[in-house]
């Protein structure tokens, strides 16, 4: 399905909650025989990928590649979805500055990314109005609110 893989120093404790709230997700998009990664990395190395992909010379919470945009592609056995980075220096300033626990934060960003990768967008009103509402949903049935 997925892996989690943590590419930076830290000890992250909560990456058991990021499985528990995708496997959550998978589950309310009535997914099956997908696979994807979820890369966690400093703000150093999310700040070259915005740069050198999205041209956009500074750090961002976080970045998905949809392997699914590329129509050269094809897979008959599964959906290969593609990666998520999230920047878990990223994660813990947004968690100070929103005021709720780092385990929110990247739980959210973990389901912004995965949502990202089934073709979610938040480019119209619409659109956010969406994604947002499933965003939420996730994580009020995972229990992860605050």
């Amino acid at each position: 399905m997925f892996e989690i893989f943590n590419e930076t120093k830290k000890e992250i404790k909560e990456i058991s909650e990021v499985k528990r709230v995708l496997d959550l997700a998978i589950q309310e998009e009535k997914l099956s025989d997908i696979e994807f990664n979820v890369i966690l990395v400093d703000n150093h190395y999310i700040h070259e990928l915005n740069k050198d992909y999205r041209h956009i010379d500074r750090e961002t919470d976080v970045i998905t590649f949809a392997l699914e945009d590329n129509e050269t592609i094809d897979f008959d056995q599964y959906r290969l979805l593609g990666d998520i980075y999230i920047s878990v220096d990223k994660a813990l300033e947004q968690s100070k500055e929103y005021q709720h626990s780092f385990q929110r934060e990247i739980c959210f960003l973990a389901v912004h990314g995965f949502l990202h990768l089934l073709g979610y967008d938040h480019m119209t009103l619409e659109e956010e109005k969406t994604m947002f509402s499933k965003q939420e949903l996730i994580l009020n049935e995972a229990g992860i609110t605050e």
